[in-house]
């Protein structure tokens, strides 16, 4: 069995892998990026096409590197992938492609061995997990989802809504996904928007300034609240759009249903109604099922840290959880701030 050996493994090459590595590099500590796929671009191309960021270009950036273009622009879907794929290359010496890890285990004597699905077994001193949360989306339980015979997909899934043509679509969800997706597909379908709290609303533009600014001017950006934040849904970021959109009647918002039926939903005034696809905005949960065996998860796979610097498992840190240190953590525009801190507190 191949056998090497490097001081610190980041696991997951996208946008919190990458920051790792420049924090990693900036400290001066050797590493190694292992990336499951075969480019370092993370969960960017799998989003769906309309998908466009809701902060500007300049405050929506890895460390040392713009995005090229108007600063003022909200970039798209394409344009981060291309972004990370240039900051990529930046670390072509240490990336490790087409390298899905598998299991990590605690080394006798300190340290950890890491063994990916080809067979190899790498040691190192420390570990970043930066795998993000892509590869498991989150499926609530909804009474009555395993009757129903139509269409249901998770947000995962939506790419575009030509086949959604003329269907009744029901979106599950609060969010500014589910909120980006119901009004994507009501261009060509009869939707509606549907979640257990009321919608929660935030003003992209504030005295003529991008929510952003204000965000980084004060300091709440970067704050360290993030186990305050925990639990707690972000509210749609909206220019106006939007809310003109429900105000149109499609899609609408509704509370969300009682139960599913093989041919629809029954809503909670106990009226049925037939639909033929369900897409669910319900977000997702960290995929590190290679911790599994370590305690550094929770009982339902959540990590036990804080800051993004395990409690339980010395040597192993966290990059990309959401609310990890404060709002921004599971966004380009703030892994940076976590990655240069969980690289001190590794090195101590």
């Amino acid at each position: 069995m191949p056998y090497t050996t490097h001081p610190v493994i980041v696991i997951g090459g996208g946008q919190s892998g990458l920051a790792a590595a420049h924090a990693l590099r900036a400290a001066r500590l050797p590493f190694r990026v292992l990336e499951a796929s075969d480019e370092a671009v993370g969960s960017w191309p799998y989003y769906y096409d309309s998908l466009a960021l809701f902060s500007p270009a300049r405050f929506s950036t890895l460390p040392g590197a713009r995005l090229p273009g108007d600063g003022e622009r909200y970039p798209r879907r394409d344009e981060v992938a291309g972004y990370l794929r240039a900051y990529a290359r930046r670390f072509e010496e240490e990336m490790r492609y087409g390298q899905r890890v598998e299991a990590v285990k605690a080394a006798p004597g300190g340290g950890f061995t890491i063994r990916t699905a080809g067979g190899t077994e790498r040691e190192a001193s420390a570990v970043i997990a930066a795998s993000g949360y892509f590869g498991r989306p989150h499926l609530p339980e909804l009474p009555g989802l395993a009757e129903f015979a139509g269409t249901v997909l998770h947000s995962s899934e939506y790419r575009a809504p030509d086949a959604f043509e003329r269907q009744r679509v029901v979106v599950v969800g609060g969010g500014n996904s589910a909120m980006q997706i119901a009004a994507d597909l009501a261009g060509v379908a009869r939707v509606s928007l549907a979640s257990r709290a009321p919608l929660r609303w935030q003003a992209q533009r504030i005295a003529g300034r991008d929510l952003h600014w204000w965000l980084t001017r004060t300091g709440i950006d970067s704050a360290p609240i993030g186990r305050w934040l925990g639990g707690k849904s972000m509210p749609i970021i909206d220019d106006g759009r939007y809310r003109a959109a429900l105000a149109s009647g499609n899609p609408d918002h509704r509370r969300l249903f009682s139960r599913l039926h093989e041919d629809g939903v029954e809503w909670p005034d106990g009226t049925r109604e037939r639909i033929d696809a369900l897409v669910l905005a319900t977000g997702y949960r960290p995929d590190m099922a290679y911790l599994e065996g370590t305690g550094a998860l929770d009982a339902s796979g959540v990590p036990l840290q804080r800051g993004g610097v395990s409690t339980t498992v010395p040597g192993l840190g966290f990059v990309g959880l959401e609310y990890q240190r404060n709002n921004a953590s599971a966004s380009v525009r703030g892994v940076g701030r976590d990655a240069a801190y969980v690289v001190r507190k590794l090195r101590r």
